[in-house]
């Protein structure tokens, strides 16, 4: 890319006009793949709900506009159309991302006879793992990274034997990067007799989903990375239409039929939708942030989203790459997910003094520093300062200032 990063930023400008994201002032943020900043919609739709309360108290949950009762399943039917490729009924805003993962894992594996095994990616997120060791424990099958960093797809389908229950992996490597073959690879689970889960918290809001055309039987995120839903806030499940019959394995009052929640029956009144796997009350102010950030969305489209992610990505990579760093992301667009990895022996102590030089990174160990442009809040020149200052604390070693053991990783 020959074009310098001032005539790229007006060429391709941020697609929603500036100020429609608010990240930290003062800093070049890079980070929002580990959090996210806020809109000024959703902002303001917090603090409608703080007044609400203040206002109605208990009453908030019918007479607030819009009511907190609905609000959970009204944000499920936007994400489904606008970011999953899924029917309304067939996602839930709620829980966490392991939470839901061990509602999911409890539902749908179910190992019986020879069909026992559980095959997951060596690379997952540390949580994951500890949920499916949890649910499977010797019958974890963990296919391995030849270098550490990717997943190779013919590995994982060389797992899929005749003795496989179900196939769960990550959309995105949280460390390198690389975006899986989603629909082969659950294609190639149902070729096994396995069902296939997913993990999409790297790939929801930078990475455009179609869960039904894939035939994904079953998924979960988070909503406070790319979405800006904030620290902590609502995750999210799906369910394919064809396994909505079944009851969850792990019932709460949430997942009642809303119509008959407040009967307060000793036996679950179940819903008939994908809010059967709610478990516990959502909180509200998470929920008031994902709707503000929804806008947006909805004004972009994934598809735009999408493409300007790449293209940032893609000038990104070239920059590091030309001050003679090691980027470990696939190169490839249909493999990369939203982020690059550098390479870095000293990742964390990097990682500090990016962040003394106002560029917010994330670290992930043992080497990784993970830069995560946004599409509808980053700029070229941004990224084009943060690849130079990147440069310049590995060329001066200005990263050999900070003891060991004391880069931030979140």
């Amino acid at each position: 890319m020959t074009e310098q990063p001032g005539e790229l930023d007006r060429q391709d400008p941020l697609p929603a006009g500036p100020g429609r994201f608010l990240p930290p002032p003062g800093v070049i943020y890079l980070d929002g793949n580990s959090l996210g900043p806020p809109t000024p919609e959703g902002l303001a739709r917090c603090r409608q709900v703080l007044d609400d309360w203040a206002r109605l108290g208990v009453g908030g949950w019918t007479d607030a506009d819009p009511p907190w009762f609905s609000w959970a399943e009204r944000l499920a039917a936007r994400e489904a159309g606008m970011l999953l490729g899924a029917r309304p009924q067939e996602v839930a805003v709620t829980g966490g991302t392991t939470i839901n993962l061990h509602q999911l894992l409890a539902t749908f594996y179910r190992p019986s006879g020879r069909r026992r095994k559980l095959v997951a990616d060596a690379l997952a997120f540390p949580s994951d793992l500890y949920a499916l060791r949890a649910h499977a424990g010797d019958d974890l099958v963990l296919v391995p990274s030849r270098d550490g960093r990717i997943i190779a797809g013919e590995d994982v389908t060389s797992a899929l034997g005749d003795d496989v229950a179900l196939l769960l992996l990550s959309g995105v490597l949280y460390r390198s990067g690389q975006l899986l073959d989603i629909a082969g690879l659950t294609e190639a689970a149902h070729a096994a007799g396995a069902l296939a889960g997913w993990d999409f918290c790297h790939a929801i809001g930078i990475v455009p989903l179609e869960l039904d055309a894939w035939g994904v039987d079953f998924a979960v995120w988070c909503n406070y990375k790319y979405l800006g839903a904030g620290p902590g806030a609502l995750g999210g499940l799906f369910v394919a239409q064809r396994h909505l019959g079944g009851p969850p394995a792990l019932p709460g009052w949430w997942g009642s039929d809303k119509d008959r929640q407040f009967e307060m029956a000793d036996d679950f009144l179940r819903a008939a939708d994908a809010g059967a796997f709610q478990i516990g009350t959502p909180p509200i102010l998470g929920i008031a942030a994902l709707d503000g950030a929804l806008d947006v969305y909805a004004e972009v489209g994934m598809e735009a989203v999408r493409a300007r992610s790449l293209r940032l990505t893609r000038f990104l990579r070239e920059r590091v790459e030309a001050a003679g760093l090691s980027v470990v992301t696939p190169t490839a667009d249909a493999a990369r997910g939203g982020h690059i990895a550098v390479a870095h022996p000293a990742a964390a102590r990097v990682g500090r003094a990016l962040r003394d030089a106002a560029v917010i990174p994330d670290v992930r160990p043992p080497d990784i520093v993970r830069l995560a442009p946004h599409p509808l809040y980053t700029t070229y020149t941004e990224l084009a300062t943060a690849a130079d200052t990147l440069a310049a604390v590995v060329a001066e070693r200005r990263w050999e200032r900070y003891p060991a053991g004391r880069g931030r990783v979140t």
